[in-house]
């Protein structure tokens, strides 16, 4: 039987500004560009997840106004199942201003809108039809309390669970014993670690692999970090493996993690068990994405990755996944 990736996230319009370098406090400066398109975490992951090959079902809310039409039909195009995006009636379309400067750096300030309006009602409804075999993505622009609602009605359901702990957690409520794969970035790292008492101490707690170590010790699942240029780590159990990145010259790093985290998800959802050659993959596509300028209109398709994957480094090690019951 076919399975699904379930993705509970955010969905945003996105106001990209090109400018020459970031502003100073209380300096203005001009952008050379501006364009508005879909995206938020949870529409990017989606839509990377669905153009990897996955069957995808999106589950998150829009506001009653142009950008919600925009970024619905996005998603559609892309081939995501949107029956279970609602419609939140007097309310905006999540929102976010990406300043993008020469290099591809950005900086993003995002106004909720319609994804505070996101339920643990909406997400019951949207994971009915969840199965064991089937996947469930998370991230953290939606309410703690629904992803982490979300998180536990999965595994009763005997899906499998990734959380992007994206932005950075304020508080341990969505690090629960549901997960079955954290995905995080060094700085998201340091705050789940924190959060669970995983960062403090010595030795192999301060660097990066023996932060993924404790932290997936403490938390009872395997944990992806990614470092950017210098790659990603990953664990399960007791081993650590470095996943190379693929060198490219950015211009845009706005939806990098999101394709790298939808890639992961597609992958996972269609058997793989061998996280290093799944992260592979994923490092292969964020690749892409870092190229092109935008959040959605960047992420590749499966078929635009041959060539980046075949530079991939993917080391000697294979790191296998198992899911808990």
């Amino acid at each position: 039987m076919p399975t699904t990736v379930f993705v509970v996230g955010s969905l945003n319009a996105d106001q990209l500004l090109e400018v020459p370098a970031f502003p100073a406090a209380g300096e203005t400066v001009l952008a050379s560009d501006v364009l508005i398109t879909a995206g938020g975490k949870g529409g990017n992951q989606a839509v990377a997840a669905a153009r990897a090959g996955a069957a995808v079902v999106m589950i998150g809310a829009l506001g009653d106004d142009a950008h919600g039409v925009l970024v619905r039909r996005a998603l559609t195009e892309s081939g995501v199942d949107t029956r279970w995006v609602r419609t939140a009636d007097g309310t905006h379309t999540g929102t976010a201003v990406v300043a993008v400067e020469a290099g591809g750096e950005n900086r993003i300030i995002v106004a909720s809108g319609a994804n505070a309006r996101l339920t643990s009602q909406d997400v019951e409804a949207g994971l009915a039809g969840a199965a064991p075999g089937d996947l469930v993505l998370l991230q953290l622009e939606t309410p703690v309390a629904v992803v982490a609602h979300a998180a536990r009605f999965a595994k009763e359901r005997g899906a499998t669970v990734v959380l992007n702990a994206a932005p950075a957690p304020a508080d341990s409520g969505c690090l629960t014993t549901d997960i079955d794969v954290l995905v995080v970035n060094q700085v998201e790292m340091r705050a789940v670690a924190e959060l669970v008492g995983a960062g403090t101490g010595t030795g192999e707690t301060r660097d990066v692999p023996g932060t993924v170590l404790a932290t997936s010790r403490t938390l009872n699942c395997a944990v992806v970090c990614t470092t950017g240029a210098d790659g990603a780590y990953v664990n399960v159990g007791d081993r650590v493996a470095h996943i190379s990145a693929v060198q490219v010259t950015a211009v845009d790093t706005t939806a990098a993690g999101d394709t790298y985290t939808g890639y992961l998800a597609a992958a996972l959802a269609r058997g793989e068990t061998d996280l290093t050659a799944a992260l592979t993959t994923a490092s292969a596509a964020a690749a892409v994405t870092v190229t092109r300028r935008g959040a959605m209109a960047s992420i590749p398709y499966a078929h635009e990755i041959g060539p980046v994957a075949a530079h991939a480094g993917p080391g000697t090690d294979s790191t296998q996944l198992t899911t808990k019951g």
